[in-house]
C-alpha cells in the first residue's frame, strides 16, 4: 500500500503520520504543497495535521489555494481516498471537500491531552475493523476544533451516516471538549471516501505514549488496498 502524505507551510505531523503508517508495513512518500501532482500509485491520500500557513488567516483558508489542491480534489472526485488529520480536516472543510467547518474552540483556549471518542459509524473503510459503540482513546490537539454544520447539514450527515467519531468520556457517555455540534469529532463525505477528524490517530500507535487505539482505526484503510 501507498501513502501519500502532503506538507504545508506550517505542517508539523507529516512525519508521525509516516512513521504510523510505515509501522502498519505501507510505503510512504511525503508530497510538498508546490507539487501539481499526486503521485500515481497513490492508494491513500493523507492531510496532516499542523499549522497550514501559521493559521494566520483561518485554518486550512490558506492551504485550500496550494497548487497540490486542485490534484487532491480531482483525487477526491475520482474516488481516491483521503484522510485529513486536525488541520487537514480544516483544510479538507475549506476545500469543500467535506461539509462543515472547524471553528475556535467554546473555550477559546488550546487543548492538548487524550480524549476519549465513540465510534458512531464504522460502515466505511476507515473504521470498519471497530464496532459501532466502541470507545478509543485518542490525543486531541487543536484550538480550532469546534466542528460546526447547520441543522439542514446535521440531518444530511446523520441521514448518510455520515458521523463517523463523536466525543465521549471512558464510558461511552458524551463528554463535548471544544463545542462541536453533536459532539461530532469526525465526519465522511457522501460517497465514503474522504475522510476527516480533529483527534490524531497518529499519535495512539504504541502504548507506551498513553495508547495504541489508533492503529485499528488506520488499519481500515490497509485492509482496503
Amino acid at each position: 500500500m501507498k501513502v501519500s502524505i502532503l506538507q504545508f507551510p506550517g505542517t508539523n505531523c507529516e512525519y508521525d503520520t509516516q512513521h504510523a503508517f510505515e509501522s502498519l508495513g505501507a510505503q510512504t512518500e511525503i508530497v510538498w504543497h508546490k507539487s501539481q501532482t499526486i503521485p500515481a500509485d497513490t492508494d491513500l491520500l493523507v492531510v496532516a495535521g499542523g499549522f497550514s500557513y501559521g493559521d494566520y488567516l483561518r485554518s486550512g483558508a490558506i492551504a485550500k489555494f496550494s497548487p497540490v489542491m486542485k490534484a487532491v480534489t480531482a483525487y477526491a472526485q475520482n474516488g481516491g481516498k483521503v484522510l485529513g488529520i486536525c488541520n487537514g480536516f480544516q483544510v479538507l472543510t475549506e476545500a469543500r471537500l467535506l461539509p462543515g467547518a472547524l471553528k475556535r474552540n467554546e473555550g477559546l483556549h488550546f487543548i492538548s491531552k487524550h480524549h476519549h471518542l465513540k465510534v458512531h459509524s464504522n460502515d466505511n473503510i476507515f473504521l470498519e475493523k471497530l464496532q459501532n459503540n466502541d470507545v478509543v482513546n485518542i490525543p486531541i490537539a487543536h484550538h480550532d476544533g469546534n466542528y460546526y454544520i447547520d441543522d439542514a447539514g446535521l440531518e444530511e450527515l446523520k441521514t448518510n451516516n455520515q458521523i463517523l467519531l463523536t466525543y465521549c468520556d471512558e464510558n461511552g457517555i458524551e463528554s463535548n471538549p471544544n463545542g462541536s455540534v453533536a459532539s461530532i469529532a469526525g465526519v465522511c463525505n457522501k460517497e465514503k471516501n474522504v475522510f476527516g477528524l480533529m483527534p490524531h490517530p497518529e499519535r495512539a500507535m504504541e502504548t507506551i505514549l498513553g495508547s495504541d487505539d489508533g492503529k485499528a482505526m488506520l488499519e481500515g484503510f490497509m485492509q482496503s488496498c
